[in-house]
């Protein structure tokens, strides 16, 4: 029996050594981002992957509120896509694809955050559905081109959902939110989630606390 435990507990330590050398690998290397000190940062209208036209404009709306409260001057995105829209620009991918030096030459931003949107809408299964926001992104110095940041995040319109309410409760359910879904759109919500998760400094492997935060040099030493 003794021989018996001793080999559960070797196990468990293997297993909890591997956990934690995984952790460890996972974390972020801040060295770059920390030499290039952004205090603003232009956020260029979201790349959409999904199937819903309103997907961009939904994660958009939402950008400033975790980038400005975790310290750093964020272009607002209303002016942001109205001066595009004076340069004959309008879609998502064409603005990607400016380069970075005449980014730095219009808005003069020290940081440009590219945004994916990887999922955004309904998704079904038998007996439930939910609204669902994927994202990632990434922050590249406007000067040197570097990329200083990188990170993901998604929210579900479910995750606090009651699921012991029988068969026939889960059916009404998934049949009342699809209703609401279509009539009051719950990607704006579930997208301002998603956002949070992503774009604020105090979450694991975010971004630092910028200049204009209390804690600025706190996170990620």
């Amino acid at each position: 029996m003794l021989k018996l435990i001793n080999k559960f507990k070797f196990i468990f330590m293997l297993i909890f050594s591997i956990a934690l050398s995984g952790c460890e690998a996972a974390k972020f290397d801040y060295t770059a981002f920390k030499a290039s000190k952004p205090s603003s940062i232009l956020v260029l209208p979201p790349l959409n992957e999904s199937v819903d036209v309103n997907a961009s404009s939904a994660v958009y709306s939402s950008v400033i509120a975790p980038l400005s409260e975790s310290g750093y001057y964020v272009f607002p995105p209303t002016l942001v896509m109205e001066t595009f829209k004076q340069n004959g620009l309008t879609e998502a991918r064409p603005i990607h694809d400016i380069s970075l030096s005449k980014l730095n030459e219009i808005f003069g931003a020290d940081a440009v955050l590219y945004m994916n949107i990887k999922k955004f809408g309904q998704s079904y299964s038998i007996i439930t559905s939910a609204n669902v926001v994927s994202l990632e992104a990434y922050l590249i110095d406007a000067k040197t081109g570097t990329e200083i940041w990188r990170g993901q995040a998604a929210a579900s319109s479910d995750e606090n959902s009651n699921n012991n309410m029988g068969l026939a409760g889960l059916l009404v359910s998934a049949v009342i939110k699809q209703v609401v879904g279509q009539i009051f759109d719950a990607g704006f919500p579930t997208s301002k989630v998603a956002n949070s998760r992503l774009l604020f400094a105090k979450t694991p492997n975010s971004l630092l606390y910028g200049p204009r935060h209390e804690k600025f040099g706190t996170n990620g030493q």
